[in-house]
């Protein structure tokens, strides 16, 4: 069969076999008197090995090898094809990505998407500086997509750079939460917690009723994000996490300063120091948690917090009966204040 015909049955170019023929790689049994080349059934079904392989990704150099050597073993070869397409792969998937986050910033005209590609390798450097710079920058005619912030602020490690991250969230507006909220329900507790962070720094009642929702986290800081952050805003559901968080020693400080606002409303407060009494009167708490709560009550309103704290100024615990009465003295002076 000569080689037009060859081409046309096989899909290959009459180039393409000129070239195979040159690198010795499929060369054609015979010659007419012409000096045509003439292809046997047996070069046939090489050219179609060389086009099998070649869609494998394997090099010309390669596919002689494999042909002509009996003892070539393919294992580590493939394997090897296989982690390049995966690396191609990546790369696409990279570049899909990029592309994707362009399309959704809406930019108007080629100014517009090099300020989004500039913000995407800024994200991608493996300095936290230029990262953080990249965050801080104006992008004032440019609107950044919440979904490449979101992104960025549960990958981020970094602190300084996650808080210019939840920055530049809060101030994006439109449905940052719901980009965001998906990192709360993750798998990976470090997502979680990055996650509740950048909600925490966002106003709205869809924020709070995420945070809300994270209040039974089996993550013991997750639950205190979500319940420092709740309990500002004023939701008692948050009461519980707060008091554990007294009880622990865990960020207690704060936590006693929440149940101090929330303690402002009178029918939150009854609630709050029901909570407190209940765990000063667990015979399982230790002085230094008594000395805890007891000194919690000292962030509440005078009103609320001077009669229980009088009584605990006659505690059987002498310690505990000392702060009690110290913090009585504060409270009045405050009240008196």
């Amino acid at each position: 069969m000569l080689i037009g015909e060859v081409a046309r049955r096989s899909g290959v170019s009459t180039r393409m076999l000129r070239h195979y023929d040159s690198l010795g790689l499929v060369r054609p049994t015979g010659r007419t008197v012409g000096g045509y080349r003439e292809y046997s059934g047996a070069d046939i079904r090489r050219i179609f090995h060389v086009e099998s392989l070649r869609s494998l990704g394997l090099s010309l150099r390669q596919i002689g090898r494999a042909l002509e050597d009996p003892g070539f073993a393919p294992s580590v070869l493939v394997g090897d094809l296989i982690r390049r397409a995966e690396e191609r792969l990546e790369r696409e998937q990279e570049l899909l990505g990029r592309l994707r986050t362009v399309e959704a910033s809406a930019p108007v005209g080629w100014q517009g998407v090099l300020r989004i590609v500039e913000l995407l390798r800024g994200l991608g450097s493996p300095s936290a500086a230029r990262r953080q710079q990249a965050v801080l920058a104006p992008f004032e005619e440019v609107p950044v997509p919440t979904e490449l912030l979101a992104a960025a602020v549960l990958a981020e490690s970094d602190p300084n750079v996650a808080g210019a991250l939840q920055w530049a969230l809060a101030r994006a507006g439109g449905d940052g939460v719901a980009s965001v909220a998906a990192g709360v329900r993750a798998a990976e507790v470090d997502v979680r917690r990055r996650a509740v962070a950048a909600v925490a720094e966002m106003p709205g009642d869809e924020a709070t009723a995420v945070l809300v929702g994270a209040l039974g986290d089996a993550d013991p800081v997750v639950r205190g994000q979500a319940a420092l952050a709740s309990g500002t805003r004023g939701v008692v559901a948050a009461v519980p996490a707060l008091v554990a968080m007294v009880v622990e020693g865990t960020n207690d400080v704060e936590a006693a300063e929440v149940l101090g606002v929330l303690s402002v409303d009178p029918g939150c407060a009854e609630r709050v120091v029901s909570a407190l009494v209940e765990e000063l009167a667990a015979g399982s708490a230790t002085a230094a948690v008594r000395i805890r709560l007891t000194q919690a009550f000292v962030e509440m309103p005078a009103a609320v917090a001077r009669g229980v704290l009088r009584r605990l100024a006659q505690d059987d615990d002498r310690v505990v009966a000392v702060v009690a009465s110290a913090l009585v003295g504060v409270v009045e002076e405050g009240a008196a204040g």
